[in-house]
């Protein structure tokens, strides 16, 4: 357990859609296609930055991906948490597709019940990207940690929220997994964050 202040911030209700990917990007590269309302999959850290530079390009405004600290307090439920193990229950099924309800597929966002600020699939559905480099101790550091982005540098970026391949046990709110910017799997999409600076 650790302290964390943050300054305020939007978070996407759902991760960003095939639909959604492909009015910017115009390509979809989803392995589960024929579902625009679905979560784009199979995007890197690295393309999400492409992404993001062009909607910002699009829009005037500044999305971007959130911190992993954002993401964790926005899936607990911010300052409305129940203190629950997923995000928005204490029973998977109600809040996540994952591997027991799945058939190994992803799902149109926003069909499962949200968490306590309305914002859905933050438990299961697909992994996602958050802006930090993984440091497994980062957070061992004592005192209150104001807006933490990470360590400065690393070898992988986290991804949080398990997907519709894990079990419960890695779905958890508090789960936290990592991998190459590089990387792209059928199970890892993203959501996003404004800020107005």
């Amino acid at each position: 357990m650790h302290y964390v202040k943050l300054d305020d911030f939007y978070i996407s209700s759902h991760e960003i859609t095939q639909k959604e990917w492909y009015e910017i990007m115009g390509a979809n590269p989803s392995a589960f296609k024929g579902c625009e309302d679905c979560p784009v999959d199979r995007v890197s850290w690295k393309d999400v930055q492409t992404f993001v530079t062009r909607l910002n390009e699009k829009t005037g405004l500044n999305y971007r991906l959130p911190t992993e600290a954002e993401w964790e307090y926005a899936a607990r439920g911010g300052n409305k948490s129940l203190d629950q193990k997923y995000a928005g229950s204490n029973d998977p099924k109600t809040v996540a597709w994952m591997k027991s309800n799945s058939r190994a597929r992803t799902h149109p966002v926003g069909t499962k019940q949200p968490n306590e600020l309305g914002i859905y699939d933050m438990s299961g559905n697909v992994l996602e990207w958050c802006s930090d480099w993984f440091g497994k101790s980062y957070y061992r550091i004592k005192g209150t940690h104001h807006n933490p982005t990470g360590p400065r540098k690393g070898v992988e970026r986290v991804v949080r929220g398990g997907s519709y391949k894990y079990d419960a046990s890695l779905i958890r709110a508090a789960a936290r997994l990592d991998l190459r910017e590089k990387s792209r799997y059928p199970d890892v999409g993203f959501r996003l964050v404004l800020t107005e600076k």
